[in-house]
């Protein structure tokens, strides 16, 4: 079995919705993020990614853990995922890659969500609610 190893980001506004997007030539919905490169560490990784896929600078609030679920568009693939909770600077926009974007409320039913999203994202995200001031 093929492994990818990815940092995703989970990324939400003030209604608790998440921000999710779908990739150019790709039927998913994701966690904005990407491929590590060679002796790059995660957190270089998913700040990298957010600017280029949703044009914003971020800081990492907290690191979630790591993750093995099967990857969204690459059949007989383990996606590695190293997921962090993060905030922006500033509104998203779609940059690079990207061919979708949207804000999903978390019990919303979705049907082309990533397995990392589903299974991982979503339940954290229900557990850990905004905090208010």
């Amino acid at each position: 079995m093929n492994t990818i190893t990815v940092a995703a980001a989970i990324i939400r506004n003030d209604q608790n919705q998440l921000l999710l997007v779908r990739k150019k030539n790709t039927d998913f919905f994701m966690q904005v993020g990407g491929k590590l490169e060679p002796n790059e560490a995660p957190e270089q990784t998913m700040l990298r990614e957010i600017q280029e896929e949703i044009g914003v600078n971020a800081t990492i609030e907290q690191f979630i853990g790591r993750f093995e679920t099967e990857a969204a568009n690459e059949a007989d693939h383990v996606l590695v995922s190293y997921v962090y909770h993060v905030t922006l600077e500033d509104s998203p926009k779609i940059d690079a890659e990207i061919a979708e974007m949207k804000w999903i409320d978390l019990n919303a039913e979705q049907t082309w969500l990533a397995p990392l999203t589903t299974e991982v994202v979503i339940p954290w995200c229900q557990q850990h609610g905004l905090a208010t001031v």
